[in-house]
């Protein structure tokens, strides 16, 4: 029912083959607060977490280049956008897309995705879970929840 979107798995993520293994990313913690599961716990119990309770997580490249993690340094030109049209065909359900901060929005728009293969969908940008976001773990937390809540409440 809800899919959340980032920009691109950084370096430990990818030397992982994990979505959001840096220590200091706060999405682990705080999907794990909202949905009630160890944000500690092994990585195929925190997806199977998300899975039934109807998240799935995705990114809006499929390629790019990076030099490092930080989003500022994927170069635009190399992004090639996931298939959300296929995507959307495949999972009907679908009734909402969070960015997970603003540059994965950025980066959805610039690619020219908005309104593909969209039927009733809501979109909404929240704090980027990235340690690289001076936001603090509160604030984060308190607008991923209200967030959530709205959709259906947890």
């Amino acid at each position: 029912q809800l899919l959340i979107l980032g920009t691109m798995p950084g370096v430990r993520s990818l030397q992982e083959d994990q979505y959001y293994a840096h220590p200091r990313n706060a999405f682990w913690r705080i999907m794990a607060e909202i949905y009630g599961f160890g944000a500690d716990a092994p990585y195929e119990s925190r997806i199977e977490s998300l899975v039934a309770a109807g998240v799935a997580v995705w990114d809006v490249p499929q390629f790019c280049v990076r030099p490092g993690s930080l989003d500022s340094s994927i170069e635009k030109r190399t992004r090639v956008p996931n298939d959300f049209e296929s995507f959307f065909r495949a999972y009907p359900n679908i009734r909402s897309v969070f960015f997970n901060g603003a540059a994965a929005e950025a980066a959805f728009r610039d690619c020219g995705l908005h309104g593909i293969g969209v039927r009733d969908i809501s979109f909404a940008r929240l704090p980027s879970s990235s340690p690289a976001h001076a936001v603090s773990y509160d604030k984060k937390l308190r607008a991923w929840r209200e967030a959530l809540e709205r959709l259906d409440p947890v």
